[in-house]
């Protein structure tokens, strides 16, 4: 019984026979592109999504449908982490997205199969919708505020920890709080910066939100040490 191979390259045809070398190099810098023929032989033995994943029908371990592949949806780390189900007209409740983890997904005998599966667990699973710009932002937002509000606590906390302690501690370690509280400040207003910006232009602002709270977690770590 095989756990599916949902990641492959191969999904047109034609790939292998385009393939010169085991491997290529970007021009000006250290980064290898492509797979070695190795690699790529086991690829192809895997499943092409194009071909049998997408529109592919999802039984359960009794034969009964389930639903059917609609889409794969990536993972910021850059693997294919849910199967997003198709499961209307076969549970009698309409059109009724879900995602289900392809870890639950098997291969058996050329079916897909969610092992354990009933039409009554995929109907009360969580519809399942796209993310629009707007609900992105507004989680960046909300997570970025909640990181802030941490910091704020934070530093609240060692500026009571300082004093405690004696003069030199008292002094060295207030240096410590006042550049957190720097980088604190740095990340509100450059969040306040992305917060005006509005849907449309939000994510140009997010690497610089992004990385001046890492810079504030940085310096509360050194601060905390």
């Amino acid at each position: 019984m095989n756990k599916l191979l949902l990641i492959t390259v191969l999904a047109g045809t034609g790939i292998l026979g385009s393939i010169n070398s085991a491997t290529a190099q970007v021009a000006g810098s250290s980064t290898t592109v492509g797979v070695a023929i190795t690699e790529s032989n086991s690829i192809a033995s895997g499943w092409s999504v194009k071909r049998t994943i997408l529109g592919s029908t999802i039984y359960n371990d009794l034969g009964e449908k389930i639903g059917k592949v609609k889409d794969l949806i990536i993972s910021p780390d850059r693997q294919v982490s849910y199967a997003i189900i198709a499961a209307g007209g076969f549970v009698g409740i309409g059109s009724h997205d879900v995602a289900i983890s392809v870890s639950l997904l098997e291969e058996q005998s050329g079916r897909l199969v969610m092992p354990g599966a009933t039409k009554e667990s995929i109907r009360v699973m969580p519809h399942f919708e796209y993310a629009t710009s707007t609900s992105r932002r507004d989680a960046f937002i909300s997570k970025t505020e909640l990181d802030l509000t941490r910091a704020r606590d934070e530093i609240a906390l060692l500026h009571k920890k300082a004093d405690a302690g004696s003069v030199d501690f008292k002094t060295a370690l207030e240096a410590k709080i006042n550049a957190s509280q720097v980088e604190l400040d740095a990340t509100t207003a450059r969040l306040s910066t992305l917060k005006n910006a509005g849907v449309d232009h939000w994510r140009e602002f997010e690497a610089s939100v992004s990385n001046a709270n890492r810079r504030l977690r940085k310096s509360l770590i050194e601060a905390s040490a």
